[in-house]
């Protein structure tokens, strides 16, 4: 059988401190196909973005391996780009350099400069920020930089976009917007997404998969659901959707067993 496009096999994670070892993640395994999006969701703790950065090659696994295309992952590179709840761009450059900084890295020798120019303006364009290119993150809104930290991942064509809490920090109708465009380009671009969220509407609605974590420590994955509801996808509809609701249910029906489990244990 053809292994998956990203592959996690028998991931373990523990951290030391004092002394003391707490195991995070405990046997997660889990295949993810080309073109595949895929939510993670579970409690606070539970690991969900200790596995990110296990992917993204930030942090090493303490047993188990990542395969992406049959390769094994063990550093950062630009086929994983990662975008942070908190948008990280550079505040002394404008939002058109923020995204040139990727490229030059990536495409220096590979695109001529006038091509990188092009590449940088058609990123922007694609999360409706290149009327923004002359301004500084200080001068743009949360959700603006959020579009330009998206333009600068995409910017790298990466194989897989990492999405760790994306929409966090932003106000709900900011948060709808972006991910809305996020959809879009995920429909134009056929890219393989892999997003932590906390959002139980957001990965319904954005997600071919959700991943459901157990709670920490030692959090496996506790049950993948499928949510099969066609794209291109609106969430106005989708509101009274017998399909949708009942994903919605499921996962929130999980989330809530867990959380009544750990008070139990308290």
């Amino acid at each position: 059988m053809a292994q998956p496009y990203l592959s996690l096999e028998f991931i373990d994670k523990s951290f030391e401190r004092n002394g003391i070892r707490t195991e995070v993640l405990k046997q997660v395994s889990l295949g993810v196909e080309k073109g595949e999006y895929i939510s993670i969701i579970g409690h606070s703790g539970c690991g969900k973005s200790t596995l990110l950065n296990i992917i993204a090659g930030l942090t090493q696994a303490s047993e188990g391996v990542v395969f992406l295309e049959g390769k094994p992952v063990d550093q950062p590179g630009p086929d994983r780009a990662v975008v942070f709840q908190n948008h990280s761009l550079l505040p002394w450059l404008t939002v058109y350099e923020n995204v040139d900084l990727a490229v030059s890295k990536v495409f220096r020798g590979i695109k001529s400069k006038a091509e990188r120019h092009d590449w940088v303006m058609h990123n922007l364009d694609l999360v409706q920020m290149g009327h923004a290119r002359d301004k500084r993150p200080s001068e743009i809104s949360g959700g603006m930089k959020q579009r330009v930290g998206i333009a600068r991942a995409l910017s790298m064509e990466p194989k897989i976009l990492l999405l760790d809490e994306p929409f966090g920090a932003l106000d709900a109708l900011t948060r709808a917007h972006l991910q809305d465009a996020v959809m879009e380009i995920h429909a134009r671009l056929g890219n393989t997404m892999i997003m932590i969220t906390h959002d139980v509407d957001e990965a319904v609605l954005l997600s071919d998969r959700i991943v459901m974590m157990t709670n920490g420590p030692s959090a496996r994955i506790g049950e993948v659901l499928e949510v099969p509801i066609a794209r291109p996808r609106n969430r106005i509809e989708l509101a009274s959707d017998r399909t949708y609701l009942k994903c919605r249910e499921a996962v929130l029906k999980f989330l809530y067993e867990r959380h009544r489990f750990v008070e139990a244990a308290e």
